[in-house]
C-alpha cells in the first residue's frame, strides 16, 4: 500500500499546493496515523500535528476508504486548522 507516497499528486508531488492539509484518524482507538520507519508503516500518534499529512483532499478519502475496506478503520479525515 502506497496511498501515502508523494506522488499521490503528479501536478505538484512535493509542494503543498493548498492551504489546507488533511490527516486520518482512527475513530476507534482516537489516535492520528503517521508513516513511520524505513518501510513506511503505518502507526498511531497522538496528535495531528504528528500525523502525516495530504496535501489534496481526494488523496487524504482514498487512503481512508482504502484502510477501511482492508478493515484497518473505522477511519475519517480530519482538515487540520
Amino acid at each position: 500500500m502506497h496511498f501515502w507516497a508523494p506522488e499521490i499528486d503528479p501536478a505538484h508531488p512535493m509542494d503543498c499546493t493548498q492551504a489546507e492539509h488533511y490527516v486520518i484518524k482512527h475513530l476507534g482507538r482516537g489516535m492520528f496515523l503517521a508513516v513511520q520507519g524505513e518501510d513506511q508503516h503505518l502507526s498511531d500518534v497522538a496528535t495531528a500535528a504528528e500525523a502525516h499529512r495530504f496535501h489534496t483532499h481526494e488523496a487524504a478519502i482514498r487512503a481512508a476508504e482504502e484502510l477501511n475496506r482492508l478493515g484497518e478503520g473505522p477511519v475519517d479525515v480530519v482538515k487540520v486548522e
